[in-house]
């Protein structure tokens, strides 16, 4: 197994755990409180019981010191009584180690000789330590006192406190003697208090998340329900509103939100109520000003048939003024457009269609005007091209992308590229002229937008084409993007589903086009950025072909 398959599970492991713990703000409060418990209940519980085991054994200590004095004190007058004539002074040191250390569960007694060891039964000399046999054969007229390990025979062994003294026979010869206090009562003590200590701890703990739970229910319920406020309110339910208790933080947090989600409805109100009025307001305009062009548009006929017979002067006056009646038509109509789409009164007319027939047609009949500006026009069809869609409004997409990119080409080729798949269509709409700017790309899809506006507007556009095509895009469920670069043009993507129970995730052609690299030494990046078109675009997502990766593209996107 390979370093990097050992490393991936704890990295996925430590992942989620971040994760998790961003996730949660009471998660986060509840752990951080029971883990600094956990520290200071560890760090005082041993303080406490360090404390306690120190008092027990002092006081163990001072109570053996007690016990062995007295009974070294008698069995140095013992053997102070004995008369060494008539017994031995062996024989009397192993009788006193008998007497002495005859009382079980008290104290046990060892004598050492120069050729014996005399003991109580059942304990062993390994119970004495050696640090304090050094000590005692350097100072012999004292107590010393230490822990230590008493062991039995039997190999058990249990914790103790042994008392070193000497005894001294009428002839003068001094003899060690040890007293062993088993500690079992204070081991038990000890025990005991460490158990009722960790117990103690334990419901310390339950108790204090229990405690940090209930704070934090009471400031995440509030919180949650300001946010639940909040997500309707964006939702579009602008009549939602948090309730106020009390006059605490949350309360105020409250009042706050309330007047906040008042101010926001009575803005949107008012912007609504502007809306309405400018969409009835052009909507009325355009029908008003039918009757007058209608007419307007008869004598501008007449005048025009007749313009052979004028001054040259007159002629050119005669058909600017026809030009003119004839853009200005052309701008009623999608200001009146405009409006049904603004009041969602557009509607689709479906039937089945082949599109690439529908991009030769539009080229056809942009033949003079692609003369007129001196710009070849490339046509490219790949695969099935049938599709579910409003023919009139497909052309009329077509007509304003070619419109655009014949205006902008400066005299470069324009290239058609029409291909699809097995769920969508999709059309490209390549020119190589001016191009916009990256900080350009959000404005691309707005109403009467110029990427130049010292260039005057050619072909007759009245500024509404691009935003009446992302209208008619979006209608039909589908994309409308585009691509540009300052001097290397533009490239504009339609991508129609090929029936509208379809939700598109890719597009049969890349958005970027080919033809896209950087002249050489720019050091321009190839790659596109993706930029929203201002409020106009539907999220959804994007494939670029032979890239291998998908993309988010919206409708109406704008990559520069």
């Amino acid at each position: 197994m390979s370093v990097d398959q050992i490393r991936r599970p704890h990295q996925r492991a430590v992942a989620t755990f971040r994760r998790v713990w961003r996730s949660s703000l009471p998660l986060r409060v509840i752990v951080s409180t029971l883990v600094a418990s956990v520290v200071v209940v560890l760090l005082g519980g041993q303080f406490f019981l360090n404390r306690a085991r120190n008092g027990i054994v002092a006081s163990k200590k001072q109570g053996s010191i007690v016990e062995a004095s007295t009974a070294l004190q008698r069995m140095q007058t013992q053997l102070d009584d004995t008369d060494l004539r008539t017994e031995s002074l062996l024989e009397r040191l192993g009788q006193l180690a008998d007497e002495v250390g005859s009382q079980p569960g008290q104290f046990s007694v060892i004598i050492e000789t120069t050729a014996s060891v005399y003991m109580s039964r059942g304990v062993m000399p390994a119970s004495v330590p050696q640090t304090l046999r050094d000590e005692m054969s350097m100072e012999p007229r004292q107590l010393y006192v230490t822990l230590t390990d008493v062991r039995y025979d039997d190999g058990s062994s249990e914790p103790g406190v042994v008392v070193g003294g000497h005894l001294v026979a009428p002839s003068g010869q001094m003899s060690p003697v040890y007293f062993l206090f088993p500690a079992h009562a204070e081991t038990q003590t000890l025990q005991v208090l460490r158990r009722a200590l960790w117990l103690t701890g334990a419901l310390l703990l339950a108790a204090l998340a229990i405690i940090a739970f209930t704070v934090m229910l009471q400031v995440t319920v509030p919180l949650r329900a300001a946010r639940d406020v909040a997500g309707r309110i964006a939702g579009g339910d602008l009549d939602q509103r948090m309730q106020v208790r009390g006059t605490d933080e949350m309360a105020s947090l409250a009042t706050s939100m309330n007047n906040m989600a008042a101010e926001l409805q009575r803005q949107i109100s008012q912007l609504e109520d502007l809306s309405r009025v400018q969409q009835q307001f052009v909507s009325d305009v355009s029908h008003e000003l039918r009757t007058p062009l209608t007419t307007m548009r008869m004598a501008t006929e007449v005048l025009h048939e007749s313009r052979d017979r004028f001054s040259p002067d007159l002629r050119r006056t005669v058909e600017l003024l026809h030009d003119q009646e004839e853009r200005f038509e052309l701008m009623l109509g999608d200001l009146l457009e405009i409006s049904r789409f603004d009041a969602g009164a557009a509607v689709l007319n479906l039937e089945e269609v082949d599109l690439a027939d529908l991009v030769s047609a539009e080229v056809t009949a942009q033949e003079a005007v692609a003369r007129r500006f001196e710009v070849p026009i490339e046509l490219v069809i790949e695969g099935s091209t049938i599709v579910e869609a409003d023919p009139r409004r497909i052309q009329r997409i077509l007509r304003n992308l070619l419109n655009n990119a014949l205006g902008h080409a400066e005299r470069r080729p324009v290239t058609i590229t029409v291909a699809g798949d097995d769920q969508a269509v999709a059309v490209t709409v390549r020119d190589r002229g001016v191009g916009f700017a990256p900080s350009q790309s959000d404005q691309v899809f707005r109403r009467f937008w110029r990427a130049d506006e010292s260039r005057n507007r050619v072909g007759g556009g009245t500024g509404l084409g691009l935003a009446i095509a992302l209208e008619d895009a979006r209608l039909h469920q589908g994309w409308l993007q585009a691509w540009g670069r300052p001097g290397r043009g533009a490239q504009f993507r339609l991508t129609v589903p090929r029936n509208q129970g379809i939700v598109l995730d890719r597009s049969p052609l890349p958005l970027v086009p080919a033809d896209a690299e950087p002249p050489p030494g720019s050091g321009a990046e190839v790659g596109p950025t993706a930029a929203q078109a201002g409020q106009l675009a539907l999220p959804a997502t994007d494939s670029r072909a032979g890239s291998g990766s998908s993309p988010v593209g919206p409708v109406g996107e704008v990559e520069s």
